[in-house]
């Protein structure tokens, strides 16, 4: 029986054109005999621009609908997530080598992980790449590792959340990304970290793209108000949950037997 990766692209219209570079990176993805992937590329919007660089695929599901955010966007294309695991891959990033397998691999070997996350080169508009300092010891991250680490380095996590690789049960389980306008991605990160044991692989899994037309780019983005209130939603949030004390099955104490190698 195949079992599926769902492969979750939130599109507008400005970002379209990079569809073809992301699907070019999910096609050279290398699974283990009996897995595939099904790509859902959900447009925020209901415009006639994204259609047209969507590629000829049947591996692939196209969706339109009310604009509200990448975070809606995505949230909305887990009506057709048939499968059990979710890759988040945004329009404009491509997938390194073998991101998929590790990351299933990791999430395979042990039931007490919920989530995994790897390493990230920003993909600069001259086609360099460029590293950046921080990234975790690779292995297994504790409840609530990333939490603390963000709260107290200014908002600023030590993994990437456009790298989640997560359990669809649980994503649901947790109501998809947060309704924000913006650091959606980053409230499930947090979130995620608050119930589960997640994985850091120091392998580079994406190419995070710089562009122009970035929505992380913006001067909103950046607004001090806004972010403030955005923090404080996210981290609420996180908090919530971990006092809640729910955990993703065989997360409860953090050290659940069979861990896998490399556990802290």
């Amino acid at each position: 029986m195949t079992r599926r990766i769902i492969i979750v692209t939130a599109v507008h219209a400005p970002s379209a054109h990079f569809l073809a570079d992301a699907y070019k990176s999910l096609c050279a993805q290398e699974l283990p005999a009996g897995w595939e992937w099904h790509w859902l590329i959900q447009e925020d919007g209901t415009t006639d621009q994204v259609a047209p660089h969507v590629p000829d695929d049947e591996r692939i599901t196209f969706k339109q609908g009310r604009a509200g955010g990448p975070g809606v966007a995505r949230t909305i294309a887990l009506a057709n997530a048939d499968g059990e695991y979710v890759k988040i891959l945004d329009a404009d990033d491509q997938l390194a080598p073998g991101a998929l397998a590790r990351d299933l691999a990791a999430l395979e070997a042990d039931r007490s992980i919920g989530w995994a996350t790897s390493r990230v080169l920003d993909l600069l508009p001259d086609g360099s790449t460029a590293g950046f300092p921080g990234d975790p010891d690779p292995g297994a991250i504790g409840l609530q590792e990333v939490l603390d680490y963000w709260a107290a380095h200014d908002y600023r996590a030590q993994v990437h959340p456009a790298t989640l690789f997560v359990r669809r049960d649980l994503l649901v389980a947790l109501g998809g990304w947060m309704a924000l306008p913006a650091s959606e991605d980053t409230g499930l990160l947090l979130a995620l970290n608050a119930t589960s044991r997640g994985w850091f692989s120091s392998e580079v899994g994406l190419l995070y793209r710089k562009w122009e037309g970035q929505m992380t780019g913006q001067a909103a983005h950046v607004d001090t108000a806004e972010r403030a209130a955005r923090m404080t939603v996210v981290e609420a949030r996180a908090r919530a949950l971990g006092s809640l004390r729910w955990r993703y099955p065989g997360a409860a104490d953090g050290t659940a037997p069979g861990a896998a190698a490399g556990t802290r």
